[in-house]
């Protein structure tokens, strides 16, 4: 993917389920109705959805509700119903990026499944927000273009990948992205163009981060170019994160950001100081990369944060280097 955590007209939040209450978006207050087109495509809110389901680390409490969209429609009426009704809310994708409350989430998650994809043949693509992002890099890989080689090891969406600026092996999103489309938390769809300077981007940060209206992404626009290498190079990536990262174990991914040009890498300071291996009730350090954080079953938020202040404060303590985190915690 990740979004908006609205109430009162709080900053949103892009992220990438119980007894459970089902019900149609337009029964859950009397006095609404959203528009859905038709009555079968209206989704279904769920109550206690469970987020420790929704997170590739397999953290988290209850939402206390839950929607589930598959078209640009019903995420643009999910919003507007949000708004009306003062509920705050997130915008989900795989939840690869982010750390869930151990209490949940006191408001509306909607996981984006708009995974449509349209390309035009000559290296130009068109993908849903909700589109696994993985799988992009290795359909665009094996049609001959090149740019997304590096997405096939990572595990969140589009929509996910353009709100953090994902990248890996000298390659980043904001590269091969050309536009963006979204849906602002008024419920009206957007786009930012690259030709006309509205996506800046620096390493893991995009323009969507600070935009205080964002709702969600909807869709990304991508231009390639012809690689005959593309296919060869997204296997080397691919083969050299399964030999260097904890791909088999429940992470969120890289945890920090690299500090810059002329410092060690994240992973590097951790291991230098020592805690691979550290752990704190079920959550560690893993001994395979040290910049990733790993449920050994049973973690939980509060653990994981435990994990990551003592790793910032002995990194600034024997380093003079202040870690940044690249994951995003969710309040309750």
């Amino acid at each position: 993917m990740a979004v908006n955590a609205r109430q009162s007209a709080p900053p949103p939040t892009f992220l990438g389920a119980g007894a459970k209450t089902r019900k149609k978006v337009g029964s859950l207050c009397s006095s609404c109705s959203p528009s859905f087109g038709s009555e079968d495509q209206a989704p279904e809110f769920v109550r206690g959805k469970l987020l420790s389901e929704l997170s590739t680390w397999g953290i988290g409490g209850a939402a206390r509700l839950f929607v589930e969209v598959r078209n640009r429609e019903q995420l643009v009426s999910s919003i507007r119903h949000c708004r009306e009704h003062n509920l705050k809310f997130l915008a989900l994708g795989k939840g690869s990026n982010c750390l869930f409350d151990d209490r949940g989430f006191d408001g509306c998650v909607i996981l984006s499944r708009i995974n449509d994809m349209h390309e035009n043949g000559c290296g130009r693509y068109r993908v849903g927000s909700g589109y696994p992002f993985n799988l992009l890099g290795i359909h665009t890989s094996k049609q001959g273009f090149g740019g997304l080689e590096f997405a096939s090891g990572i595990p969140g969406t589009v929509g996910g990948a353009v709100f953090m600026n994902a990248g890996a092996d000298g390659q980043e999103t904001i590269e091969v992205l050309e536009a963006v489309e979204f849906v602002d938390t008024n419920g009206q769809t957007r786009e930012l163009l690259k030709k006309q300077g509205e996506l800046a981007c620096s390493y893991r940060k995009s323009p969507f981060q600070g935009m205080p209206d964002l709702g969600a992404i909807l869709s990304a626009t991508f231009q390639l170019q012809p690689c005959p290498l593309s296919r060869d190079r997204q296997r080397d990536y691919l083969a050299r994160r399964k030999q260097t990262q904890p791909v088999n174990e429940r992470s969120a991914g890289c945890v920090f950001r690299n500090p810059g040009k002329g410092c060690q890498s994240a992973g590097a300071l951790i291991e230098a100081v020592g805690l691979k291996g550290l752990r704190i009730g079920g959550a560690k350090v893993s001994e395979l990369h040290a910049n990733f954080l790993i449920n050994t079953g049973g973690a939980k938020a509060s653990d994981v944060l435990s994990l990551i202040s003592v790793i910032k404060d002995r990194v600034r303590a024997e380093s003079g280097i202040q870690l940044e985190q690249e994951v995003r915690y969710i309040p309750y």
